[in-house]
């Protein structure tokens, strides 16, 4: 039975699940079903109706909450980390669906000692350009499964409202002792693109 979280809780990862390694991370979304250009192709500025292309991403941070390199960035254009604890399984442009859009497979007991946290980002891939937000995206989620049994273990619903937002931070896993844990993030910025939010954590 998974834990389901509200905005701002954590939860312990490893120390209920003894012997747990390997995870995988699940973002999913939805786009909003707009029909036709009436009210949501007013709100959305023309972009109702467009494909959103959200992209997961996932930043390893060291020593004070920062990115020691660029590989500490696993993304799709950079789906593996050096030490291969971390690894991006590849890009979904549309949302459509059901389950997971993107997924992230961690090997906990492989990320360095000196990783202190991971961060989970979903951004909006070219948003300004396309005049997109995640304002247009519904049923938003993370969560966490055990790869071994597949049993999932952690779920929580992004079920604020980000309009005009175009950066979410999902949820962390982060050091706790000996231990891992996860936090429920669900913060909302306006960083147009992953390159921006890196440098928030530079």
């Amino acid at each position: 039975m998974a834990i389901n979280l509200q905005k701002g809780q954590s939860v312990d990862l490893t120390k209920g699940n003894p012997g747990l390694s390997k995870i995988l991370v699940g973002l999913g979304w939805d786009p909003v079903q707009s029909k036709g250009g009436g009210l949501f192709g007013s709100l959305f500025g023309g972009g109702g109706g467009q494909n959103v292309d959200c992209d997961a991403s996932v930043l390893m941070l060291g020593e004070n909450e920062k990115i020691r390199n660029n590989s500490d960035v696993i993304y799709f254009g950079n789906l593996k980390s050096n030490d291969g604890s971390v690894q991006h399984t590849g890009d979904n442009i549309t949302g459509d669906g059901d389950g997971d859009d993107e997924q992230i497979l961690i090997d906990l007991n492989r990320v360095p000692s000196q990783i202190q946290k991971l961060v989970f980002v979903v951004n909006i891939y070219d948003s300004l350009k396309r005049k997109q937000h995640f304002g247009m995206i519904q049923n938003a989620f993370i969560r966490i499964v055990n790869s071994a049994t597949n049993q999932e273990l952690i779920h929580f619903n992004l079920t604020d409202d980000y309009s005009g937002k175009t950066c979410l931070v999902a949820g962390e896993i982060y050091r706790h002792g000996g231990d891992w844990k996860f936090a429920a993030i669900g913060t909302g910025t306006t960083a147009p693109g992953l390159a921006d939010v890196v440098r928030s954590y530079s």
